[in-house]
Parts: C-alpha cells; structure tokens; sequence
C-alpha cells in the first residue's frame, strides 16, 4: 500500500490529539477504572476520528479505510490499552452496522451525535453463557404492537456504564442458531434498562465494561437496524471491522513496546556489557520485528482488499489470530528482558502485559478464528 502526504498529515493529527488529550491522563484513568467518554469523544470528535468512513451529511469525513487504519495504528500507540479498544468500540464495533443499513432517521437520531461525540455507544452481542457462541445468544425481543419488549442480559460490555445508546444484538423470532436475530439501537434512558455491575478486569482497566440488564424493555420497531431477522448476519460483517480495527491497533502497541524495550536493552549493562550486545536478545527482538512486519503488510492487503469491495472473511480472521497470538509473545518477551523491573507495576511492561492477554479473547477467540480458518479450508466441524 502507497501512502500519501494526506495519510501522513491525518497521521500527525491523530498522534497529536493523543498526546495532548489522552496520554498525560491515562495512569490516572487506570487507578480510576474509567476515563470521562463524555468529555474526551467530543475533542477526539474534532479529529474526524469518530466517523472516518461515514457519511458527510451525518457529521461522518467520507474518508476510505486506509484512515481507519492509521487512525486504529495510533490508538495503539496510547499507553493504556483500554482507552483504545472503547474508542475503537464508538467508531468501528458499535456504529459500523447502523452506518451501512440505517435509515436516514435513524442516522441523524444516534449516529451523528455518536459520530460528534455527543453520545456514547455500545454493542451488546456476548451474553453469560454464550460467550464466543453468538449463535446461543437468548435476549430476546418481542413484538408488542409498534414496540420491541426486550428481556436478557449482555456481558462484558465495553463502554457500558457510560453508553447512550447501545447496538443490541436479540432474538425476534423463535427460529434457532443464527436465525431470527435482529439488531435493535436501544438507549439506555429506556425504562427496564439498567448496568447491574461494574466489572473488575485482569487489564485494560481504564475501559469501563459493564453487564447489563433488560427487564421488559420498551423501543420502537422503528430502531431496528436494516432487515429484522437479518441480525446475525448483519453482525458478522461489524465483527470483521472490529477484528480489523484490534489488528491495526497491534501493530501500534507492538511497535511501540520494541522501540522502547530496544531502547532500554542498549542502556541495561550486565556483565559489563549492554543487553543489546547479546547475541539471543537480539535474534529474539529482531524475530518479532519481523513477525510485525509480516502482520503489518497482512494488514495493508486486508485494507486494500475491504477497499476493493472483496470478501474480507478468510483474511481478517488471520489477522485477528495471529495478531492476538503476536501480541501476546511481544508484551512476555519485553517483560522477561526488563527482568525484575518489568515486573513492577510502576514499569509501562506490567501494564502492556495485562492488556496484551485480551487480544486472542475478545472480538473471538483464537480458536473461534481458528475454526473460521478450519471450515474455510474444507475442515467440517465435527
């Protein structure tokens, strides 16, 4: 992929807005087990970096993916993995779907506030006993004259305790497995909708991520996204967005954690002589550099792939699996070279490890990935 002087100009823009909004409050954020959404959307909002892709007469910059993107590169490179994954989640889990088969209504009431910044939203598939399984999901709608009555719960929510309105995936029908779901924007001043808990996470603290409840939920028909019972399938396309938008982003962070453990072996002396000196640490380190080109270059072909309008399943399920798989590698190779140090909570490694561990578990797990990989390949599930 060629990139222009307007890719690298969006690029500077977007660095800057992080470090002028972001990094100076992120160890703050993470002892407090929240960032303020509401107050930094609307500054990230002026970036245009809430609706790349979208539509200019919603607030959207009618850019293509190659700016998502740089843009997901960047969020990366933010010190707290949290802040990233729920501003990924406003501009490329929770809004993709509505963009693509909303109706104009519908778009000017919940899109070009969360595309401003105005609102924050949330997508609401995993649920406690389904997990990776969409296909198991139980939140169910039913039709009660122009309303949807809603009834479930939805699990590791992220954005949930602060969401305005959230993308819900449900059951409107009573076929089973992948029929009969549709997706349904519920805000979450509705009557019966409430956040039952806060949950306490091994990582990416900064990012609030909630269970919620809907007990007897009232909305209109009328916020059914695209066509009811098309939900799943509606979904599996925003989960390929997603998946993409968590590959991009660990390019970022990985290559932010090799830049600054390559700095750091170059300074540790052991044995009077540097880390850098020794011949395994940097076969490992320049292994891994490699592996992250190699991701890198996957992800450009993927990006080229979406713009072209191809079928992005295959390709996007290899970035998700081997990103997640790099990462985690990356952020246990940068801790064990700190030794000691890295294993403080004071050291950025201790923070990047914990984080790192939610790459190969949300958005699918690896061996979700692997069985997409697997069916693709002519493997039958047995």
């Amino acid at each position: 992929m060629r990139f222009t002087d307007e890719h690298a100009a969006f690029r500077d823009s977007v660095r800057g807005v992080i470090e002028r909004e972001i990094n100076p409050h992120v160890d703050e954020w993470e002892k407090a087990g929240i960032f303020p959404a509401h107050e930094l959307f609307p500054k990230l909002a002026r970036t245009g970096l809430l609706g790349l892709e979208y539509e200019p007469e919603h607030g959207g910059e009618g850019a293509d993916h190659s700016f998502t993107m740089i843009a997901c590169e960047e969020l990366g490179r933010i010190p707290a993995g949290g802040v990233g994954m729920a501003i990924n989640v406003q501009a490329n889990m929770a809004t993709p779907s509505l963009a693509k088969y909303g109706t104009d209504a519908q778009k000017r009431e919940f899109l070009a506030p969360a595309i401003a910044g105005a609102a924050v939203a949330a997508i609401g598939v995993t649920e406690p006993d389904t997990g990776s399984d969409v296909s198991a999901l139980r939140t169910r709608a039913v039709r009660d004259g122009d309303d949807w009555v809603i009834n479930g719960r939805k699990l590791y929510i992220t954005n949930g305790t602060q969401a305005d309105w959230i993308c819900l995936l449900a059951r409107t029908s009573d076929e089973g497995g992948y029929r009969g779901m549709s997706q349904i924007i519920v805000p979450t001043a509705s009557d019966g909708f409430s956040v039952s808990r806060k949950l306490d996470k091994l990582g990416n603290r900064s990012s609030d991520t909630a269970e919620l409840v809907f007990d007897d939920v009232r909305v209109p028909i009328a916020n059914t996204i695209g066509v009811e019972g098309r939900g799943f399938q509606q979904q599996m396309e925003q989960f390929e967005i997603e998946r993409m938008s968590a590959a991009y982003s660990v390019v970022g962070q990985c290559e932010l954690a090799l830049a600054r453990t390559r700095e750091y072996l170059h300074e540790r002396t052991t044995f009077g002589k540097t880390l850098a000196s020794k011949q395994y640490v940097a076969f490992r380190m320049t292994e891994l550099a490699a592996q992250l080109d190699l991701l890198r270059h996957h992800n450009h072909a993927t990006c080229e792939a979406l713009i072209a309008g191809d079928d992005i399943t295959r390709m996007a399920a290899v970035a998700k699996l081997v990103a997640g798989r790099l990462i985690r590698e990356t952020a246990d190779l940068c801790l064990q070279y700190y030794g000691g140090l890295g294993y403080m909570e004071e050291t950025w490694t201790a923070r990047f490890f914990r984080d790192a561990r939610l790459a190969s578990i949300g958005g699918g797990a690896d061996e979700v990935m692997l069985q997409v990989l697997a069916r693709l390949d002519g493997f039958p599930a047995t």
